[in-house]
């Protein structure tokens, strides 16, 4: 690649291929895009990513990404900051705000136990979750329903009750999901299904 790209090009093709889910050909591709976007254009992408890494931060309470700490979550007043709502990565938010049914706070592990990986808990954004337990009355473990997210959830689970043993802790059903057909069901999200299964 080196000698079929002069070498401004080839560094950024290198720099964007570092990104998640971007190959050898998309980076390419984006790369071409850049080069034949107006100066003006190329510009406010190089000033945007500069500002991203300048102005944002992690939230001090729940480690949310945020340009004011602490964040709008934690400081808003039509929020029940004794309902916290444990998620993996600060993407869950969005999936959790789009129900409009959830109105208490956050709090952001930035990833899942993975011993496979070498994730341990010291990886994760637990001890300031412990801290926050004084004024809470409920925790939702709401990571992914895999192998890593279950694990982070019974050992978050197990975390919480040696610091509060009256604490509400609840996980976030799994199941089903909406419109599609059980027949392509697997077998853990059928268990899931039927131990979730509610009155109707």
């Amino acid at each position: 690649m080196a000698n079929r790209f002069a070498e401004p090009m080839t560094r950024l093709i290198d720099e964007l291929r570092k990104l998640p889910g971007i190959g050898t050909k998309s980076a390419q591709r984006l790369a071409f895009h850049v080069l034949r976007s107006s100066a003006e254009d190329a510009e406010a992408l190089a000033i945007a990513i500069r500002e991203l890494k300048a102005h944002l931060r992690l939230c001090s309470v729940c480690n949310n990404i945020t340009d004011v700490d602490p964040c709008s979550y934690c400081t808003s007043p039509s929020r029940n900051q004794r309902l916290i709502c444990v998620i993996e990565e600060p993407t869950n938010i969005a999936t959790i705000e789009k129900t409009r049914s959830y109105a208490g706070v956050y709090h952001v592990l930035h990833g899942t136990l993975s011993p496979v990986n070498g994730v341990g808990p010291e990886h994760l954004r637990i001890g300031n979750l412990l801290t926050r337990l004084v004024d809470a009355d409920e925790v939702i473990l709401a990571t992914s329903p895999t192998t890593e997210g279950e694990a982070t959830a019974g050992y978050i689970a197990h975390e919480l009750r040696k610091v509060k043993n009256d604490l509400k802790v609840t996980r976030i059903a799994t199941g089903v999901p909406a419109g599609s057909d059980i027949e392509y069901a697997d077998e853990v999200t059928m268990t899931r299904a039927m131990e979730g299964r509610r009155e109707f």
